[in-house]
């Protein structure tokens, strides 16, 4: 009974969407522009406004964008966040209507067949939209058509609205780029004189199928309507929650956790089918007089093994006061991340596992960003290639690699006597006299010229390995710049 309602199709582009969701957060007066390092140079990501009225556009190198706007200022982009932000706008413009969907890094794509009665008209519909967008400080362009590709056209190269039923219309005077081609394309059709979708549409078909292939008439029908092209709404993440309403109050430790057992079951059961772990679950206790509380379990490293996550809500079950009782338990996992399964077999070692498990328990009393370890870091520089972060951070995948043996302690250089570019024979450190039996070197490192590092103004540094009578394992350097001898770790 559907047959008479024509499909339209709304198509929302936001040309700067990073940059004005952090101007959002943090307005800025002037040329603003993120930066990405991509090619191994740091180029301009997206601009605001006024950095493009002064001439910048994106993909400019950032070193360049500084000589033409030395006013420019800048932040890097976090292409991440921005994802987060688009998926963030696509649950808002449900309002609109139920279908919607990504389109790319910076659109949205909307099914509004039947729904723009309910905002008085289509044109009521998208001025709503961008009324909202502008109020929250985003930048947007709006296409409505017929169909997928005819919207996307006119969103990005026309702002407009077709006509039902005659999209070539408010198509004809666009640029070819508009029907989503990639630049090799358009370029060759430049050149054949075709710059137009008027051109395009009025061209013999064979020769261009013979020329281009499928891809091009593909979507110039799918833009005019003559080849069907659905709008796929985004589905909404799974959710990873499960609750119990309970006939008769309990107050046991016993009961509550034989509850928490049942409800992780469940919920474990999903993260396995999803190839997901929990790394933070919620336990939130519902009692009686309608107070609650709720017990955060964070982990450090993601989980799905019930048996090992349900004795660590133990502790804050246990301190729990359940006062007249407890009827209503719910569990929930707020933030979980990708975890495959692994390949088991008789010599998997499970200490790795013990050891997440102790870190965890010992979180849930100091706080698991409490607990810390070092993580190695791509520096060849001695004291940089390590850093103290919470033992809850993903792990590194590559490891520790080192070209040659770093000492177990290390801290500041320590000057001792000595002369020449050789290991001194006899030296005092720390009010200790020491003699070298054995030196091993040199190992010659320069500094990490792009950073600025003060304990580096010396330059260059010749390591060496030091093996004293007295039974102590040294880690010293020279400095041929400015000659010198210095003591900065120590070998078991």
């Amino acid at each position: 009974m559907f047959d008479g309602i024509r499909k339209r199709v709304v198509s929302m582009w936001f040309p700067r969407l990073a940059s004005d969701r952090v101007l959002r957060a943090r307005p800025v007066d002037g040329p603003f522009a993120l930066t990405l390092e991509t090619d191994n140079a740091n180029r301009l990501y997206s601009l605001n406004a006024l950095a493009e009225r002064q001439g910048l556009y994106q993909g400019m190198s950032f070193s360049d964008a500084r000589v033409f706007c030395p006013e420019l200022r800048s932040a890097p982009a976090d292409p991440a966040a921005d994802e987060r932000f688009l998926h963030a706008l696509r649950r808002w413009a449900l309002r609109y209507c139920p279908w919607a969907g990504i389109e790319g890094r910076d659109g949205l794509v909307l099914d509004i067949t039947g729904s723009a009665h309910l905002f008085a008209g289509e044109e009521p519909m998208l001025a709503d939209m961008r009324q909202r967008l502008m109020r929250a400080g985003l930048s947007v362009r709006l296409g409505l058509g017929d169909t997928r590709g005819a919207a996307w056209a006119l969103a990005r190269h026309g702002e407009g609205i077709a006509a039902p039923g005659d999209p070539l219309a408010a198509l004809a005077p666009l640029p070819v780029a508009a029907l989503r081609l990639d630049a090799g394309t358009v370029t060759a059709l430049q050149r054949l004189g075709l710059r137009t979708v008027r051109d395009l549409e009025g061209a013999s078909r064979a020769p261009l199928a013979r020329r281009f292939g499928p891809t091009l008439l593909r979507r110039l029908d799918q833009a005019m309507g003559r080849q069907p092209e659905q709008v796929s709404p985004l589905g909404d993440p799974p959710h990873y929650g499960a609750r119990t309403t309970l006939p008769e109050p309990i107050g046991l430790v016993t009961d509550v956790m034989g509850i928490t057992a049942r409800l992780l079951d469940r919920i474990c059961a999903g993260l396995a089918e999803n190839e997901a772990g929990a790394r933070i679950l919620h336990l939130t206790l519902h009692r009686v007089d309608q107070g609650a509380h709720t017990i955060e379990l964070r982990l450090a490293r993601p989980g799905r093994d019930a048996s090992r996550i349900l004795p660590l809500f133990e502790r804050g079950i246990r301190d729990f006061d359940a006062g007249f009782g407890i009827d209503l338990v719910r569990l929930e996992a707020v933030e979980v991340a990708r975890l495959p399964p692994e390949q088991t077999s008789h010599t998997t070692n499970a200490r790795a596992d013990r050891l997440d498990d102790l870190i965890s328990r010992i979180g849930t009393r100091i706080g698991i960003d409490n607990v810390q370890k070092f993580h190695p870091v791509d520096s060849h520089i001695p004291e940089r290639a390590f850093a103290l972060r919470p033992a809850s951070a993903p792990r590194e995948a590559d490891g520790w690699t080192t070209p040659r043996p770093r000492p177990v302690r290390m801290f500041s250089p320590e000057p001792i006597a000595g002369s020449g570019p050789q290991p001194p024979g006899s030296f005092r450190w720390r009010r200790m006299s020491f003699t070298t039996a054995r030196a091993s070197g040199p190992e010659r490192i320069a500094p990490e010229w792009w950073l600025e590092n003060e304990s580096w103004h010396t330059g260059l540094r010749d390591y060496w390995r030091i093996s004293t009578h007295e039974g102590r394992r040294l880690w010293l350097f020279y400095t041929p710049q400015h000659p010198g001898w210095f003591v900065q770790g120590e070998f078991p």
